[in-house]
């Protein structure tokens, strides 16, 4: 974190500064999963930070299930508050105060809104990117006219933004499920989640998907009248994903070196070193970096010649920069110029009326590269297993898979009490169970996390 310029503590416990680079790359997954969630029909709307602990209080689970999180103000211009207000720690209960105002008719359904945003929520054992007491992130909230309808809106929102996302841009493969009942988000009656397995086996959980039936409906009276005229409380959901993305980034693909980006998200796809402070170096080097962005990369122009060229080098090699491009006069003697790649560091002399088709085509194929690799590690690190004794095994160094009727809620009991979860159930097929799905056919994904 601290070499390779991402973040930092902040002054108080458990916050963060995030870096300029690590803040571009940030940057590029909000583009990235915002215009996947406006394709969905989705706005984005901004809600105040501060929440009447009131509001809170409205669904006893939920402020059952956040209420160790919480930062509440008490005092403010100098007086006590006539009622303290909450810190958000997530904002379904204001979103439901202001769609019962907003929804009168069907007509106002569905009602697709998303928020980018920070909130707090007072962790006790922080770790950056991971879990922080502020933290940047979106939350989407929606109310809609049926189940059927919000359960097909938030598996849409589960599939084709996140994990379309966490696999197409930064080549992590997932998991996709839905969380146990003791596992689902406070106040919901189904949680969808991705889960990725990190390179030391353990499990991250990237994004998330709830319905909330009615609970938020009847206790914030979010109601529309049908097209018969009859008064219908509306069913909800919620959805979101967080800076916590940037670490799993960071520990689903680092190595020894550092980290390493995959292509698609990268701030910079390609530096271009010049190697000497010599006129000719300087102009062909500052010439790629121009033939690059005109071809649609983003390139960067390293000319700090006054530092070692090693130092250098390791720099972009910490901050996973895919492809370092070295020119220097020695190579432009041959009318070439150096080509690394940062994910399996081999080298390549590539001509210089070549360099943009080269690399245009090598970054295509990195993304590819890096998703397969990912993925024959969680392939690699999943076994079957027939026991809770054979699944914690497991879970030493990977997954489990074992059926749910097999492990039940007494079997997760045994695994929480050695520090491991169920991460989702899933079909047989692996894919995101519906409602009908009977529990017995179900299989339990199990490992350590974060």
């Amino acid at each position: 974190m601290e070499k390779a310029e991402l973040a930092e503590n902040g002054p108080v416990r458990g916050t963060m500064v995030i870096r300029p680079y690590a803040y571009g790359l940030w940057e590029r997954m909000q583009a990235e999963v915002d215009g996947r969630i406006k394709a969905t029909g989705a706005e984005n709307v901004y809600l105040p930070l501060f929440i009447p602990q009131s509001y809170l209080e409205r669904e006893a689970e939920h402020v059952e299930g956040f209420s160790p999180e919480l930062a509440v103000v008490t005092h403010a211009g100098g007086k006590e508050l006539a009622e303290p207000v909450v810190v958000r720690p997530t904002s379904e209960t204001l979103f439901g105060e202001l769609m019962s105002k907003w929804i009168q008719s069907h007509r106002d359904l569905p009602m697709l809104l998303n928020q980018w945003s920070n909130v707090v929520r007072w962790e006790m054992r922080p770790r950056l990117f991971l879990r922080t007491s502020e933290f940047l992130w979106q939350e989407g909230h929606t109310a809609h006219a049926t189940s059927e309808d919000a359960n097909a809106y938030a598996l849409r929102i589960h599939v084709d933004v996140y994990r379309d996302f966490l696999q197409n841009v930064l080549a992590i493969p997932v998991l996709v499920g839905v969380k146990s009942r003791r596992e689902r988000f406070a106040g919901a009656i189904n949680t969808m989640t991705c889960e990725a397995m990190m390179g030391d086996g353990k499990a991250l959980q990237m994004a998330t998907s709830h319905e909330l039936g009615q609970n938020f409906a009847k206790a914030f009276d979010i109601t529309f009248a049908s097209s018969s005229g009859k008064v219908e409380p509306c069913w909800t959901t919620s959805w979101g994903s967080s800076t916590r993305m940037v670490g799993g980034l960071i520990m689903a693909h680092g190595d020894d070196q550092g980290i390493r980006l995959p292509p698609r998200v990268a701030p910079v796809q390609v530096v271009v070193l010049a190697v000497k402070d010599d006129e000719r170096t300087m102009t062909i080097a500052s010439s790629v970096v121009r033939e690059l962005i005109t071809a649609g990369v983003r390139a960067r122009l390293d000319n700090r010649t006054t530092q070692g060229f090693g130092r250098r080098t390791t720099e972009w090699e910490l901050k996973g920069v895919p492809v370092r491009l070295e020119v220097g006069p020695r190579d432009l003697e041959s009318g070439q110029a150096t080509v690394v790649r940062r994910d399996i560091g081999t080298k390549e002399a590539v001509t210089l009326d070549a360099i943009s088709t080269t690399v245009v085509a090598l970054l295509e194929s990195m993304h590819t590269e890096m998703m397969e690799a990912a993925r024959q590690r969680l392939t690699d690190r999943t076994v079957q297993a027939a026991s809770v004794a054979e699944a914690l095994d497991a879970a030493k160094t990977g997954f489990a898979r074992i059926p749910w009727e097999q492990l039940g809620e007494e079997g997760e009991d045994a695994l929480n009490r050695e520090a491991v979860s169920v991460r989702c159930l899933q079909t047989r097929e692996g894919t995101v169970p519906g409602g009908g799905d009977p529990a017995s056919d179900l299989i339990a994904i199990v490992g350590r996390s974060y």
